[in-house]
């Protein structure tokens, strides 16, 4: 297995859901003492809706995850670890919570 530094989870939200992703980022960040990334209203990277990043230590992965999922609230999420793949790390070791979708990866192929 590779080994994993940290995964990120990416909480994808809308104009409408912005104040929703912005509570539920910052709840995280304070609950579990992990990084909060920008709130980007618009598409960053492989990303192809608005995004903000939270970056959970593997220690706390099945702690912030199993939190995430209970209380998304029916925003997506976009979850995957790095390796140091980052093409795999966004396809074959992804995760989702709620609707899956398609990612410009292309950027990441060798």
């Amino acid at each position: 297995m590779e080994p994993i530094a940290d995964f990120h989870a990416h909480v994808y939200f809308s104009h409408e859901t912005l104040d929703q992703a912005t509570t539920l980022c910052e709840q995280a960040r304070d609950r579990f003492g992990i990084p909060m990334g920008r709130l980007h209203c618009k598409p960053v990277g492989p990303h192809p809706m608005w995004s903000c990043q939270l970056t959970v230590p593997t220690e706390q992965f099945g702690e912030v995850i199993a939190w995430l999922s209970l209380n998304r609230d029916g925003l997506t999420l976009f979850i995957h670890p790095n390796t140091g793949d980052a093409y795999k790390d966004h396809t074959d070791h992804a995760l989702w919570m709620g609707q899956i979708l398609p990612l410009g990866v292309r950027m990441f192929k060798k």
